[in-house]
């Protein structure tokens, strides 16, 4: 991301991100309500375009890697009436090998039917998604992601709302992606993950205001400077507590 800036009409909504991600890396993507973070995935996804800058990977312009980049939405912005079954939804990830002029084959509902076992649905593709519960939609969001055979993985506050369980299933894929080499970065209000499952922090407040390991980034004065007073940081102990 080289000089990166969007804006939403006359409203400039994010600017300044200048970062080179290494390949592999699960970053984490922190700061307050409106810093951002959706708007960098949406910016790095194709979703909305940027007003300056550019967005690479591997040296391409990632728009032409967007049949392997998988975004998982927030749940707010997934229509759950929408007359889709869990496997419909799952193969929509098949869709851009595909092509849209042909149907997914027995061997596309075969890998969309795996990954929903992997993530504890097996069985249930038939269902209606609204059906399912808040963190067992996002599974089915997260099963989509894994049948594209990502380069990329964009998670958008994956862990707002989900129980321990799902939770848990949401840490061991993130793991998994980057163990097999997958880029992934997941925006996120719980501090206590970032800690324990990023390898690189990206700090937003409307601008990058910091990029680089974790062990290195993720410091209570880069805290402070993304947060403001919305952020209790208590440097003795580690715990870092946001305040709602």
């Amino acid at each position: 991301m080289r000089g990166l800036a969007v804006r939403y009409g006359a409203n400039l909504a994010l600017e300044g991100v200048d970062a080179a991600v290494p390949h592999g890396a699960i970053v984490g993507l922190i700061g307050p309500n409106g810093s951002g973070k959706s708007t960098l995935l949406k910016a790095i996804a194709g979703a909305v375009p940027a007003w300056s800058g550019s967005v690479r990977f591997g040296g391409r312009p990632v728009r032409e890697l967007a049949g392997r980049v998988a975004y998982v939405p927030q749940r707010e912005e997934v229509n759950w009436e929408f007359p889709v079954t869990a496997l419909d939804v799952v193969l929509m990830g098949r869709y851009r090998e595909l092509g849209w002029l042909r149907w997914p084959g027995r061997r596309d509902r075969d890998r969309a039917e795996a990954a929903l076992a992997q993530l504890g649905l097996g069985g249930l593709g038939h269902r209606h998604i609204s059906q399912f519960s808040g963190g067992q939609q996002q599974r089915i969001f997260l099963a989509r992601a894994m049948v594209q055979d990502p380069v990329l993985v964009l998670l958008d506050e994956p862990f707002t709302g989900v129980d321990v369980q799902n939770r848990q299933v949401f840490h061991e894929r993130i793991q998994a992606f980057g163990k097999a080499g997958v880029t992934v970065l997941v925006a996120t209000h719980d501090l206590d993950e970032v800690r324990a499952m990023t390898t690189h922090v990206l700090c937003l407040n409307r601008r990058m205001v910091a990029f680089g390991p974790t062990a290195t980034t993720f410091t209570p004065a880069n805290l402070r400077a993304t947060f403001g007073g919305q952020v209790a940081v208590f440097e003795q102990l580690p715990v870092f507590e946001e305040l709602r």
